[in-house]
């Protein structure tokens, strides 16, 4: 087995539609600023529940559906279903490892999301840097390029050898958050379409004194 059937040929025309490529810019003193202060004020973000769709592809085969990602500190909950065909997984763990459901022969465990997704399904998904990704912020370890578009917000950031492509951004926000983010690493393609965000509280420094 080397794919999880979500939905067929059509996977990814959902969120290719109405997504136009974004004016880039090459970063400059005041766009690292405003992307400074972004990153601090999400540093104390643990968690969110975010909901949206996801289609993922290897160049020939993929999948597609839509996404519920739960994210608790190092834990997460990730839910992909297809509304037509109604096939869905489950993808959950943290640092103890990871347990995939609803594949044949599943569950299956294995140390990490990445190599347990990249086994089972032949997906190539970075989600340790995706956390990061979603909330436009450049991941912890890597050296990122950061090229901006309108109102000093990421429009490309390339990091670990994947191109982080933002086609969109929630401003009703304080700090703004994507709304599409297109990663690819060729063949690999992750394209996220983000419907709500919901971010947990920051942890309280002074609470319980």
């Amino acid at each position: 087995m080397r794919r999880l059937v979500l939905m067929g040929a059509a996977a990814g025309l959902l969120l290719a539609a109405c997504a136009p490529v974004p004016v880039r810019k090459p970063a400059d003193q005041a766009a690292l600023a405003a992307q400074a202060a972004r990153e601090r004020q999400l540093a104390g973000v643990e968690g969110w529940t975010l909901e949206g769709h996801l289609a993922v592809s290897d160049g020939h085969d993929g999948g597609s559906g839509t996404l519920t990602w739960t994210q608790n500190g190092e834990r997460y909950d990730f839910d992909l279903r297809a509304p037509i065909t109604g096939k869905s997984f489950r993808l959950s763990g943290g640092p103890d490892g990871a347990v995939l459901e609803g594949v044949e022969g599943g569950p299956l465990r294995g140390p990490d999301a990445e190599t347990l997704m990249r086994r089972a399904l032949g997906w190539e998904v970075p989600l340790r840097e995706l956390r990061a990704w979603v909330l436009g912020l450049r991941a912890p370890g890597g050296a990122a390029e950061l090229s901006f578009g309108e109102h000093e917000l990421p429009a490309l950031l390339q990091q670990d050898g994947w191109a982080v492509d933002y086609r969109a951004w929630d401003l009703s926000r304080q700090p703004p958050l994507p709304q599409k983010v297109f990663a690819s690493q060729p063949p690999y393609k992750v394209k996220l379409s983000i419907d709500s965000f919901r971010l947990a509280p920051a942890p309280c420094a002074d609470c319980g004194r």
